[in-house]
């Protein structure tokens, strides 16, 4: 799943009915970006795997203790590629509890843990074994491994008879221990082998009134940092402080393959002549890609627009400081509502260019290439780059995604 890593953000968790209320015991977990320095695949090689892999969601109708033989003796032939950036919390697990870092993806909804061998899961007084196997194929990589039913602390929220994967094999997850899977509940159909959904998290929380309404927001702060702790997830409600603005609801799309994910729908134009830069279609918001990626059409629109040229060693755009100075913002029309993304907030954080291989003096866009021409059903993807600098909010109770505004939207950190 991870192209370029994963990300910061916010859960909200309200009431079962828009609009949104703010609960006044907010549950808090603090979220982190980690930039890796090493790794064989560009930014945007990842990000288009992890497209690829969305597109074509990998649904398994085999039995699982047979896939795990295969795999083991390296018969399978598996693309792996470590991200290069992580968006990460730190989640206890079980009691005594131990403590794992995973990524937080809105993207995929099994929750698991082992991806590092040194921290495999432990079996204590509350795990269940259940017997069933469980694999989820990524656009990074892999795991496969058993599931146990246990009891998970995120935050201040205890969450007992969670679904939990214990990897036995696991590709492409350096530095992390698994996943946070916090996306629809139809995403994990499949995955074990009895081929039904298993609750989220955020599903267990709700059945058990821990939380008020199924929802995930996203709030982080942009960063010049390899590694920094500046985001937080929020169940239980939203809130007010994180945004500048009210939050645009708008429904999840209709149109498939996005529908199956954090889906919408909306346009995008260049500057104040509106230049067209894609036509109002599906794609998603998603916390496990780090660039905004657009179909190859758009892009070639936005390259027009932009006069950037493709960097050969960072995958990136590229544009010279003069371009710059005369580059526009991008405005996405999301339901009746235009977001504007600034000209400082499509490059990519300088002080950070030669951790992807990049010239310390250039300027690098976080526009990317998705890899296919629009009309596909999932045309954009709003990957964390595209998120830091708003509040979203994922409700699922009510099939909707919000966004606002905030005080990062016009920032020049970049």
């Amino acid at each position: 799943m991870f192209s370029s890593a994963s990300l910061l953000l916010i859960l909200a968790i309200t009431t079962a009915a828009s609009p949104i209320v703010v609960r006044d015991n907010l549950v808090r977990l603090p979220f982190a970006r980690r930039l890796k320095l090493t790794g064989t695949a560009s930014l945007l090689e990842l990000d288009q795997s992890r497209a690829r892999s969305l597109k074509n969601q990998f649904r398994n109708k085999f039995n699982h203790k047979q896939l795990k033989n295969v795999l083991t003796a390296s018969t399978f032939p598996v693309p792996v590629t470590n991200g290069v950036v992580s968006y990460t919390v730190d989640v206890q697990i079980g009691s005594p509890p131990t403590t794992y870092t995973l990524i937080v993806d809105t993207g995929s909804s099994n929750t698991w843990v082992g991806a590092d061998p040194s921290n495999p899961y432990v079996e204590t007084s509350t795990s269940i074994d259940t017997g069933e196997e469980v694999f989820v194929e990524y656009g990074s990589g892999l795991f496969i491994g058993e599931e146990f039913i246990d009891t998970i602390t995120v935050g201040n929220l205890t969450i007992p008879n969670q679904s939990i994967g214990a990897s036995e094999l696991a590709f492409g997850f350096d530095g992390v221990d698994g996943i946070l899977g916090l996306g629809p509940t139809d995403l994990t159909e499949g995955t074990t082998d009895d081929g039904g959904e298993v609750p989220t998290v955020t599903d267990n929380a709700l059945t058990l009134g821990l939380i008020g309404t199924n929802q995930v927001g996203i709030s982080f702060e942009p960063t010049t940092s390899i590694s920094d702790v500046n985001g937080e997830i929020i169940f239980g409600g939203t809130d007010s402080s994180k945004h500048t603005g009210d939050i645009q609801f708008v429904p999840i799309t209709s149109t498939s393959p996005a529908s199956d994910y954090v889906g919408i729908d909306q346009t995008i134009t260049y500057g104040t002549s509106k230049t067209p830069i894609l036509s109002a279609t599906a794609g998603i918001t998603d916390t496990g890609t780090t660039l905004l990626l657009i179909a190859s059409d758009a892009l070639a629109r936005y390259q027009t627009a932009t006069g950037a040229v493709s960097d050969e060693d960072t995958g990136l755009l590229k544009i010279t400081s003069a371009q710059y100075a005369n580059l526009q913002s991008l405005f996405f029309q999301i339901g009746s509502e235009t977001f504007e993304f600034t000209a400082n907030a499509q490059i990519f954080p300088r002080a950070l260019n030669t951790a992807i291989g990049g010239d310390a003096n250039s300027i690098y866009l976080i526009v990317g290439d998705l890899g296919s021409d629009s009309g596909e059903g999932l045309d954009f993807i709003n990957g964390m780059s595209f998120l830091e600098r708003f509040y979203t909010v994922f409700d699922s109770s009510n099939a909707q995604f919000g966004i606002a505004t905030t005080s990062f939207t016009t920032a020049t950190s970049n």
